[in-house]
């Protein structure tokens, strides 16, 4: 998802660069979106990681 997201901020710099700043603000918007998705789910992910490590732990002790 993070790859998406600079493949969209490429996209974006380019479209500025060739004066196409309508598009270039779409995929901006686009790419923050998916940055900040990835983000969560990082955290998401992240902490039933260590949710789960703790169990297994408590298990085998």
């Amino acid at each position: 998802m993070i790859k998406l997201a600079l493949i969209c901020l490429v996209v974006a710099a380019v479209a500025a660069i060739l004066g196409f700043g309508g598009v270039a603000g779409a995929f901006v918007d686009i790419a923050i979106w998916l940055a900040v998705i990835a983000a969560v789910l990082f955290v998401i992910f992240l902490v039933l990681g260590i949710m789960a490590g703790k169990k297994a732990s408590d298990a085998l002790d």
